[in-house]
C-alpha cells in the first residue's frame, strides 16, 4: 500500500507545482503575450489528466477477481469461455479435462487442494465434477460455469424391481431435439412403446416385465425424419414378490367378482372370497368374522358398497384402526355408499348414475401392442384378433371427485381418473369406479384386465419388508457409488461372480454408507445373508448425454451463489491489468500539452 500512496503523492505535488507555475507566468506576462483564457484553463485541466494517466500506466488498475480462488477445468471445459475475473488465477485440470499448458494436472481435486491449501473458492469450469471429487469439496464456496447441456437424452427415471407381468413406467427428457420421438424397444428388440416429447422435451413410455430376472430395454430418441439422435440402455429387474393377502368381500354374486378370483388364482395371490346371498347365506370361502385379528391376517380388504353398508359399529372400528396400523382397503363403488363409511375411510359419495368411458391403448399401434402382449403360453394363449378390435367400452359410476390429496390410481383414455386413493395413516384406501372389467377378458384383453387389478394391488396392500438397502441409481463403470444403510456383513456380487466384501464408513453413522467402485458393467448384487438387492451398472459409454447432463446436475447442487463470480478488486490481491493501454493515452495527453505550452499568441 506504500508504493501506490506515494505515487499518488508526488504526483498530486507535481500537479500544484504545474498550476502554480501556470498561475505565476501568466501573472508576470504582458497582457499581449498571456494568450487566451481558454488555453490557460486547458493547460490547467490537462495537469491532473497527464498525472493520473501516468499513475495508471506505472500501476495499472488490478482485475477484477476472487480472493483465493482455484479454478478447476473438468470434462469439455474448452467448450466455456474462461470468464475475465478469473485469468491469472492457479488453474487446476482433472483427468477428465483435455490436456492444457496452462493448467496443472492433477489426479483428483483433493490432490489439488492439497497442493493450494489456500483455495476458500473453487469455479469449476465443464462437465462438473465426479463422484470421486464431490465429497472432497467439504465447506468451500463452489461457482460453476457449465457447458451446453448436451443433445439427447438427459434425464431417464430409474425403474424399480417390478413383478412378472406388471406394466412399468419410466419418464425423462430430451434436450435439443425438435419434434423428438421416444421409442422403447424390449431386450428381443421389438418396439413396444413410442411417445412425442413435449414442449419442455418431457416424454413418459410404459413397458411390460414378464420374465423373472433380469432385463435390459432400449430408449431411442428419433429425430423428425427418423434418424436417431441419441439412445440409453432401461435397466428392468423382475421378481417375484410374496403376494398380498387379499380379503374380498361382495354383497351379492357378480361376473367382476368372479373374474377378480380367476385372475388371482393364476398369478399365485391367496384371495379369500366370501360372497353374501342374504338371509346368513354365503358363498366362497368360509366366513370370518371382521375383527382386529382377522384384518392383521390380510393385507388388502376388498368390499363393495352393499358390504360397507352393512358394516357394523364394532366393525367399522376394528377397520379403522386397521388401516392406520397398514392395511389397505378398496372399495368398488357399485352403488351408493353410506354416510358412516364415507366419514370411516374418506371416501366420496357415490350416485346412482352410469356413464360410458375407454381406457387408453396399451401401446400407440397395434404392431407395439401385439409385441407387448406376446406369444402366450400352451394353456393361455394370446387371442390375435383382440388387437384390431380394441378395448371395450366400460361403464363406471358417478362419484364426486374428491378435493384432498387423492392420488389418480386409474385413468380413462381422456386423462380422468376413474379410481384414485388416499392415505389414512400406515394404510391406504382406494376408491374404483368401473363396473364391469371382466368384459375386457370376455374381448381378448386378459393381459389388460390383470394389469388394473395387479397396479391397484399392489398400490394399496400393506407395505412388506422393507430392502436391505437403498439401491443406487446412475452406478457407471470407474465410478463411486455410495450405498448406504447396508449391514456389517453386506458383499457385492459382480455379473462375473466375483464377491466384494463391502466396508462401512463409521464417518456416515447412523447412515452406514460405504463406497463401492465398480469394475464391470452389469447386474450387480448387494447381499445381506439369503437377501439380495440388485442394481445396474453402465458401461462407460453407455448414455454418454444422460452422464454429462448428471454430472452437471450434481456439480450445480453443490454450488452456493449460482450466478457470476463476485468481483472482490484488492491492492493486493489480483493481478494487474496490461499499461501499454495507459500508455498511449498519457502520451497522447502530454503532446497535447507539449503542443499548447508552446503554442504562443499572434503578435499584436
Amino acid at each position: 500500500m506504500t508504493l501506490p500512496w506515494l505515487l499518488a503523492g508526488l504526483l498530486a505535488l507535481g500537479v500544484l507545482l504545474a498550476w502554480a507555475q501556470l498561475i505565476a507566468r501568466r501573472r508576470g506576462a504582458a497582457t499581449d503575450e498571456r494568450g487566451s483564457r481558454s488555453r490557460f484553463l486547458l493547460l490547467c485541466a490537462l495537469q491532473p489528466v497527464c498525472a493520473l494517466l501516468l499513475y495508471f500506466t506505472l500501476l495499472p488498475p488490478r482485475q477484477a477477481s476472487t480472493p483465493g480462488t482455484l479454478v478447476v477445468m473438468t470434462a469439455n471445459a474448452g467448450q466455456v469461455a474462461l470468464p475475465a475475473a478469473l485469468q491469472g488465477q492457479p488453474r487446476v485440470a482433472l483427468p477428465e479435462a483435455a490436456a492444457s499448458d496452462d493448467s496443472e494436472r492433477v489426479p483428483d481435486l483433493g490432490t489439488a487442494l492439497r497442493r493450494h491449501p489456500d483455495a476458500g473458492t473453487l469455479h469449476v469450469i465443464g462437465d462438473g465434477l465426479e463422484a470421486r471429487d464431490r465429497d472432497a469439496l467439504g465447506d468451500r464456496r463452489v461457482m460453476y460455469s457449465p457447458t451446453a447441456l448436451p443433445r439427447g437424452v438427459v434425464e431417464l427415471a430409474p425403474v424399480g424391481v417390478v413383478a412378472p407381468g406388471d406394466t412399468f413406467i419410466s419418464g425423462g427428457r430430451v434436450n435439443d431435439v425438435p419434434k423428438a420421438t421416444v421409442v422403447l424397444f424390449d431386450p428381443a428388440g421389438q418396439r413396444i412403446d413410442a411417445a412425442p416429447v413435449d414442449e419442455q422435451g418431457r416424454f413418459r413410455l410404459t413397458g411390460v416385465a414378464r420374465l423373472p430376472g433380469p432385463a435390459l430395454f432400449r430408449v431411442e430418441v428419433r429425430e423428425a425424419r427418423g434418424s436417431v439422435a441419441d439412445a440409453a440402455s432401461l435397466p428392468v429387474w423382475t421378481q417375484p414378490s410374496t403376494p398380498p393377502r387379499v380379503w374380498v368381500l361382495a354383497g351379492a354374486p357378480h361376473a367382476e367378482g368372479k373374474y377378480l378370483r380367476r385372475w388371482a388364482t393364476d398369478v399365485g395371490i391367496p384371495l379369500h372370497l366370501q360372497v353374501s346371498l342374504g338371509g346368513g347365506m354365503q358363498l366362497g370361502d368360509a366366513p370370518l368374522p371382521m375383527n382386529a385379528e382377522t384384518l392383521r391376517r390380510f393385507d388388502l380388504l376388498v368390499l363393495d358398497a352393499r358390504t360397507a353398508a352393512g358394516l357394523g359399529e364394532a366393525q367399522r372400528a376394528a377397520l379403522g384402526a386397521a388401516v392406520r396400523d397398514g392395511l389397505g382397503v378398496l372399495v368398488r363403488a357399485d352403488g351408493p355408499i353410506s354416510l358412516p363409511v364415507q366419514r370411516l375411510l374418506g371416501v366420496p359419495a357415490v350416485g346412482n348414475d352410469e356413464s360410458e368411458f375407454r381406457l387408453s391403448r396399451p401401446a400407440p399401434d397395434d404392431d407395439a401392442w401385439r409385441a407387448r402382449r406376446g406369444a402366450g403360453t400352451a394353456d393361455l394363449p394370446v387371442d390375435a384378433d383382440a388387437v384390431p378390435g380394441g378395448l371395450p367400452i366400460l361403464t363406471r359410476r358417478a362419484v364426486r371427485m374428491p378435493a384432498g390429496d387423492d392420488v389418480a390410481l386409474l385413468r380413462d383414455a381422456a386423462g380422468a381418473p376413474a379410481a384414485w386413493w388416499h392415505a389414512m395413516g400406515r394404510g391406504r384406501v382406494g376408491v374404483w369406479t368401473p363396473a364391469d372389467t371382466y368384459t375386457l377378458v370376455l374381448a381378448g384383453h386378459a393381459d389388460v384386465h390383470a394389469a388394473l387389478w395387479s397396479q391397484a394391488f399392489a398400490t394399496l396392500a400393506r407395505a412388506g419388508a422393507r430392502a436391505i438397502a437403498a439401491a443406487p441409481d446412475g452406478a457407471r463403470v470407474g465410478e463411486r457409488v455410495a450405498l448406504c444403510g447396508i449391514a456389517d456383513d453386506a458383499r457385492i456380487v459382480a455379473p462375473d461372480g466375483i464377491t466384494t466384501q463391502v466396508v462401512r464408513d463409521p464417518a456416515t453413522g447412523s447412515a452406514r454408507c460405504a463406497g463401492f467402485w465398480p469394475r464391470s458393467a452389469g447386474w450387480h448384487q448387494l447381499r445381506v445373508g439369503d437377501a439380495a438387492t440388485p442394481f445396474f451398472v453402465r458401461a462407460e459409454d453407455d448414455a454418454p448425454s444422460l452422464h454429462r447432463a448428471e454430472l452437471q446436475a450434481q456439480t450445480r447442487s453443490r454450488t452456493g451463489a449460482a450466478s457470476a463470480v463476485v468481483a472482490s478488486p484488492s491492492a493486493m490481491e489480483g493481478v494487474r491489468g496490461p499499461a501499454w493501454p495507459w500508455f498511449l493515452a498519457w502520451l497522447s495527453a502530454s503532446a497535447l500539452l507539449w503542443w499548447l505550452e508552446r503554442r504562443r499568441a499572434p503578435a499584436g
